[in-house]
Parts: structure tokens; C-alpha cells; sequence
């Protein structure tokens, strides 16, 4: 499976996100390994198993085994994080100051460079709704020297997989055709 593979089951309604995917895919903003673990992180953490083995299946050759895994864990480790930090930022309080007390050893030691490992815990992190995250997150590729458009385009890659996964998920559900749009 690929890109073009996913685009062709898309019905003919998401024309729009057809056209995101394959222009996200060949965007030159972000760096080969960037745009590659950032699309492999938001496939895994949207949640769709063709869309993910789509996506690895197209990205894996890009990527490193290293970078692949990285990929892996950004997504495996904002699953957690995003989730218990949402939680303390919606409810304040003592919970703030309270340590987590849940192992994230990966974000020290990514197996790749820290910045790319925090932009594809970025795009997660969006995906997952966790504005604290996000926050973080952002401030962290910034202030290592992403600009403004390169943190963007790994949003928007974060947004149209996520849109992908969805509508796929969807039209199976209501029994929706590429062709019947």
C-alpha cells in the first residue's frame, strides 16, 4: 500500500484531502527524515491500520531503522502523554505539582535528533488534542531553530492524515466507494 493507494479509496467527497496528501507529500519545508517520521508519528497515532501501513510503507525507505523507531515511539509516548496532561491542565489544581510518575525515558534519548523526535511529538500532540503538549512542544522546535512554516507544515501533515484516517474509517462504516462520492 501508499499514498496513491489511500487517495484512490478515498470517495470522491474528500477530493480535497486527495489534494493535501499528495501536496504535503512532496513538500520541501521540512527535511526527508522530518516529513517522514512526522507523517509515520501521525499515521500511528490516528489510528487507522491501512492508513498507518500505508504510510510506513511509503516512508520506511526514507527513514532510518533509528528514525523509524523514533517515529514509533513519539507516537507510542504522546499516546501517554497527551492523555495524562490533558487531564492536569483541564483540572489544575494539585495535580500540577504532583510528579507524573510515569516512565518517558524515549523523549531523553529518542534514538535521533532531539529536535526532529520533538516536531513528531508535536504533530501527535495536535492530533491528540493536548494544547499543554502542543505548547511545549512548540516552543521547544522553535526555540531550536524550526520556523514558523516548518512547524506548520507538520500540522498540517498531522491534520490531513488524521482527516484521512477518519473519512476512511467513515466510508467503510457507511459502505461509502471511491466512486460513489
Amino acid at each position: 500500500m501508499s499514498i496513491e493507494t489511500l487517495k484512490e479509496r478515498l470517495p470522491d467527497y474528500a477530493k480535497d484531502l486527495k489534494l493535501n496528501l499528495s501536496s504535503l507529500a512532496n513538500d520541501i519545508t521540512l527535511s526527508p527524515q522530518q516529513l517522514a517520521g512526522t507523517f509515520v508519528a501521525s499515521a500511528i497515532a490516528s489510528r487507522n491500520a491501512d492508513v498507518t501501513r500505508a504510510i510506513v510503507a511509503e516512508y520506511e525507505s526514507v527513514l532510518s531503522p533509528q528514525a523509524l523507531t523514533a517515529a514509533k515511539a513519539a507516537a507510542a509516548i504522546m499516546g501517554l502523554n497527551n492523555i495524562y496532561y490533558r487531564f492536569v491542565h483541564m483540572v489544575e489544581g494539585d495535580y500540577a505539582h504532583m510528579p507524573a510518575r510515569l516512565r518517558m525515558n524515549v523523549i531523553g534519548r529518542p534514538g535521533v535528533e532531539k529536535l526532529d523526535f520533538e516536531l513528531w511529538s508535536l504533530a501527535v500532540s495536535a492530533i491528540n488534542g493536548c494544547g499543554m503538549c502542543v505548547e511545549s512542544h512548540e516552543k521547544v522546535v522553535r526555540e531550536g531553530g524550526l520556523s514558523a512554516e516548518q512547524v506548520q507544515t507538520a500540522v498540517r501533515v498531522a491534520a490531513t492524515v488524521h482527516a484521512v484516517a477518519a473519512t476512511l474509517d467513515g466510508a467503510a462504516a457507511l459502505g461509502d466507494h471511491p466512486a460513489a462520492g
